[in-house]
């Protein structure tokens, strides 16, 4: 059975084997051990305590499988981006131009550097292994970040964004940063990759320039490819887009993927999420019933699986392989959430 977890010490060599497997743009698991072990030591601590609000931790989470303790993939959440250092994007925007007297008036697409999604919680890290990808382990992962979510909302802000994973070509390059940011750099876009996802995206904000870029001056490679996303992300992002975020004309200053955005309660499956009481069945639902994504309450101890079930309005039959699973008992509160009829177990 697949099952979502808190990140452990255990996991650290399979985090880095993600680093190095998840290549160039994915900027949250970098590969760098200390700051991986770094990370990992900051979820855990974070986890044990009591919540006093949104912080700069991020939180990760793992996806494994219970019968061989293999780890599939991980995903993360930070609870607020921006509070330690400045978190850049630009935003698109309109510039005219015009003069009454000639009967000139044009429009012009601009991008600005702006902190406007400062203080937002962000779900990020989210990476399944090639060959565990088509089983549906992926959409378990990122959905899982949603009932934790619901279930712990004073851990986080109002709003919640996304940072999609920006285009690169066959050549490992991404076109908007070789016609922007390496005028301003001198260096190539695996290195940049390598700066941001080191923490270091504040001194590439610092070094680009702060008046608002006309996208007509770019060359047209950089122009096509603002708020674009790499193909490894599109499934993700397509995930997103149905549980309610969007697209708000924000863009990453580093590779121009596009930012997506959501309140908590636009989203899907934390709005229509509910708890309901345990009880302890061996008869499985039938093969029939709807898919729910199910967890239990904890923080450090929180597991969330997908399976078919028939809850009633306040209580839900688990099998005890299915309790096992989400270390509960009958009698103990869990959260779900049913479902798109077309999503894969």
């Amino acid at each position: 059975m697949l099952r979502v977890r808190p990140i452990t010490p255990s996991d650290s060599d399979l985090l880095k084997m993600i680093a190095i497997e998840s290549g160039t743009g994915f900027t949250s698991l970098p590969n760098d051990e200390a700051l991986l072990e770094n990370k990992i030591e900051q979820s855990i601590s974070h986890l044990a305590q009591a919540a006093t609000g949104p912080s700069s931790v991020t939180y990760l989470f793992v996806l494994e499988e219970t019968d061989s303790g293999e780890v599939l993939g991980t995903c993360g959440i930070t609870s607020a981006v921006g509070l330690d250092s400045p978190w850049y994007h630009y935003h698109i925007g309109t510039i005219v131009h015009a003069s009454h007297q000639l009967g000139i008036y044009n429009e012009f697409r601009t991008l600005y550097l702006c902190n406007d999604y400062t203080g937002s919680s962000e779900l990020c890290s989210l990476y399944l292994r090639p060959a565990y990808r088509g089983s549906g382990g992926g959409g378990l992962l990122s959905r899982a970040r949603f009932l934790f979510m619901a279930e712990h909302r004073q851990r986080f802000a109002d709003r919640i964004i996304a940072e999609m994973r920006g285009f690169t070509d066959q050549h490992d390059s991404n076109p908007f940063w070789e016609g922007l940011g390496q005028h301003f750099f001198s260096m190539h876009y695996q290195q940049a990759d390598f700066l941001t996802g080191s923490g270091n995206k504040v001194v590439i904000a610092e070094l680009m320039p702060k008046h608002p870029i006309y996208i007509h001056l770019l060359p047209p490679e950089a122009q096509a490819i603002i708020g674009q996303v790499h193909p490894n992300t599109e499934p993700a992002c397509r995930l997103l887009r149905a549980q309610g975020f969007r697209f708000e004309n924000y863009v990453d200053i580093f590779d121009a993927g596009p930012t997506l955005a959501a309140h908590p309660d636009e989203v899907d499956a934390i709005r229509r999420s509910r708890r309901a009481e345990v009880v302890i069945d061996s008869t499985p639902a039938p093969d029939t019933s709807r898919l729910y994504l199910v967890s239990n309450t904890g923080s450090h101890d929180f597991r969330c699986i997908q399976t078919r079930l028939q809850p009633t309005l306040q209580r839900v039959r688990l099998t005890p392989d299915q309790a096992a699973a989400l270390e509960v008992g009958s009698g103990d509160a869990v959260r779900l959430v049913s479902l798109p009829t077309a999503t894969r177990l």
